[in-house]
């Protein structure tokens, strides 16, 4: 059933509004006026809000990173399971974007993937983020963080490289230099150059980014 975009009733047509709101013209039309000092930006013009525009393309950046990790582990024969909020409890994300308690805290803080290694059995907490700059360092990471015992992957332009909470908390951190590079992870025993691959994927993905 499709939603008004502004107060959230029936209406025909997704993206679109109902009868009420647009008799009483809700939606802001920017209109040339050289007297006017409000920002342009500050309209909806038909379209997404550029708060609304930043948080969606956000989103997909990270989506692509986490789709990214969860193929590569998949080819190198990983059980990979989805567990992060939206996966678990579906819908969660744009209910929370607004709201601030623990439990709201605890439920954006779940890892991305649990990932199995079939030959040993052993299972990871995995949690994929993507960083245009390469870096990833223990204030990014959210307060109180409980999954002490999770790895971060980080997805750049070029590189693929991992950390564990443990070692953040150590004072180590991932930089455009350093060599935490996700292929010498002794514990995943992963093939190097499909690592090498996924890396190029990054490349033609996010190269515009």
């Amino acid at each position: 059933m499709a939603d008004c975009v502004q107060c959230g009733a029936f209406t025909k047509f997704n993206g679109g509004l109902c009868l009420k709101c647009y008799k009483n013209g809700q939606v802001a039309v920017a209109v040339e006026n050289e007297e006017s000092d409000v920002d342009e930006a500050d309209y909806i013009i038909g379209g997404l809000s550029e708060r609304d525009k930043r948080y969606r393309y956000n989103m997909i950046k990270g989506r692509i990173a986490e789709t990214l990790i969860q193929e590569l582990f998949l080819s190198l024969g990983y059980n990979v399971f989805r567990y992060g909020m939206e996966n678990t409890i579906p819908g969660i994300m744009d209910l929370l974007k607004n709201v601030r308690s623990d439990v709201a805290q605890d439920i954006r803080r779940m890892p991305d993937f649990v990932i199995q290694n079939p030959k040993d059995n052993k299972v990871y907490f995995i949690e994929v983020k993507f960083r245009a700059s390469g870096e990833f360092k223990k204030k990014d990471l959210p307060k109180d963080y409980p999954y002490q015992n999770a790895y971060i992957i980080l997805v750049s332009k070029s590189h693929i490289k991992c950390i564990t909470v443990d070692e953040l908390n150590e004072g180590k951190e991932i930089t455009p230099k350093s060599k935490n590079w996700l292929g010498r992870r002794e514990e995943f025993g992963l093939d190097k150059e499909v690592i090498i691959d996924f890396c190029k994927f990054a490349v033609q993905f996010f190269q515009g980014v």
